[in-house]
């Protein structure tokens, strides 16, 4: 008779589909739109590690985990309220909720219980006023955003952004206890850059927004307008890419890449706004997206790099 331990030979896909009430592990991982939590942690990441202070490692591994936590909670709850939408948009028809895979009250629960655990935990912790943004954060993005204006308004996407752009404050607050200039500044940097991002994917998949009723600019004002929109808000969000170094707290390396980085990201809007037609259309829009991305990714893992490297900052302009 084989005596084989059955535990000693599960792998990694056997794991993720251990049985919780019917879904997968993975099911509920896919709950905390992953993608969107590892943008968080990674902007949370660089606020705490660039704050003047210091925090004890351990704090700062459960500052970043209840931001994490917290941030894919919001995540359950917009996906517990949209899976009407999920369902029709081809997208997230595949979601854990519109696929039957989790009913939506678990994931109503599943969201609250993270939710809960993750603001109380940092409070008590950490700090009240990182608490208090992570929780105004969680709200902003389940009701605020998800329940009324992603429904309700073109403009969804540039008021709605202020929950995505709010981890790095928190990191920051973590930290010194205190919302100041800088960490403003780093809010507004991706504030300002979250409707060209969005916007730029919505034109590729306008048709999707349209059949699920959702009032995308470009649904509701057309291409034209979104176009110009992308070129405006990218204007406006390149030189603002740059203030860290003004103020101060950035280093050579960040305002030569920050001005390199944004040239690059003013031509795609450019190539967005004047290529209207067709493929090409798309693909510029295409293009534009993922260098957004990058684009963001870039200017805050530099400025993260400069800090734990110790590199000199630049005198502060203003």
């Amino acid at each position: 008779m084989d005596q084989t331990d059955p535990a000693a030979t599960l792998t990694g896909a056997d794991i993720a589909r251990v049985d919780f009430g019917g879904a997968d592990v993975s099911d509920y991982i896919a709950l905390l739109k992953p993608r969107v939590m590892s943008l968080v942690v990674f902007t949370a990441l660089v606020g705490l590690v660039i704050a003047p202070g210091t925090l004890h490692p351990l704090e700062g591994f459960i500052a970043i985990l209840c931001i994490a936590v917290g941030g894919g909670a919001s995540g359950a709850l917009n996906m517990w309220y949209d899976s009407d939408i999920d369902a029709i948009m081809k997208r997230t028809a595949n979601r854990p909720i519109p696929a039957g895979r989790i009913t939506r009250g678990e994931a109503l629960g599943f969201g609250l219980t993270l939710s809960v655990a993750s603001v109380l935990v940092l409070g008590l912790l950490i700090n009240w006023l990182a608490a208090g943004l992570l929780a105004f954060t969680i709200f902003f993005y389940a009701v605020v955003y998800t329940m009324w204006l992603k429904r309700s308004t073109p403009q969804n996407i540039v008021i709605g952004g202020a929950a995505g752009a709010l981890p790095p404050m928190i990191g920051w607050a973590a930290v010194t206890g205190t919302v100041t200039v800088e960490s403003i500044v780093l809010f507004l940097i991706i504030f300002m850059w979250t409707p060209p991002h969005f916007w730029a994917l919505a034109l590729i998949k306008s048709d999707d927004y349209k059949k699920a009723g959702i009032p995308m600019l470009p649904v509701v004002a057309g291409e034209a307008v979104t176009r110009s929109q992308i070129l405006l808000y990218t204007v406006i969000v390149v030189p603002l890419g740059m203030v860290p170094a003004a103020l101060g707290f950035a280093g050579v390396t960040y305002a030569i890449l920050s001005g390199l980085l944004g040239l690059v990201f003013l031509s795609a809007a450019v190539r967005v706004y004047t290529i209207r037609e067709g493929e090409a259309a798309k693909k510029a829009a295409g293009q534009m997206f993922a260098f957004s991305i990058l684009y963001l990714f870039a200017l805050y893992a530099t400025l993260l790099a400069e800090h734990m490297l110790g590199l000199t900052m630049l005198p502060a302009l203003v």
